[in-house]
Formats: C-alpha cells, structure tokens, sequence
C-alpha cells in the first residue's frame, strides 16, 4: 500500500489548459489518464468518479475539480496489463 500525501503542484494557464485537454480527450474516448505528479506515475481509470466543489471560507473561495476512484481499481489494471 502506498503512502498518504499530499502535493499541489502550481500551473501556468497554458499547461493548465493542456492537461485538461489531455484529461477531456481521454474521457471522451473513454481512455485512462496518466499523469507525473513529483516522480510519480498516476493512471487515473476511465470509470472514475468527478465532483466540481466550490468552497468559500474566511474570504476565501476554492474550485475544485476533483477526481475519485480506488486504489485497487488501479492495481487491478496494472496486474491485466501485466498478465498480457
């Protein structure tokens, strides 16, 4: 099992902008997401779960686009990947 963390990573809009268009494109054709966040390899599944949250706290407001899915989801694709 994999540690807990947790990592922001900043963006310039244009790199912003290109992952979720990387991100769309996938879902549209129903494909997994990879992404490197800090060294590591993330493949997000097709059949994960989106929420948009919105947040407003002590003159702050958050956006968030989240995405969800199991651990085990991900195991299991790397084991048929690797049993093919």
């Amino acid at each position: 099992m994999l540690e807990d963390r947790e990592i922001e990573v900043p963006h310039t809009v244009a790199s912003f902008v290109a992952e979720l268009r990387r991100l769309a494109d996938a879902l549209e054709s129903g494909d997994d997401y990879g992404i490197d966040i800090d060294g590591e390899a993330i493949t997000i599944p097709a059949d994960a779960q989106f929420m948009v949250v919105h947040e407003r706290e002590d003159g702050e407001v958050e956006l968030e686009f989240q995405i969800s899915w199991s651990q085990d989801d991900t195991d299991e694709a790397d084991e048929d990947e690797a049993d093919a």
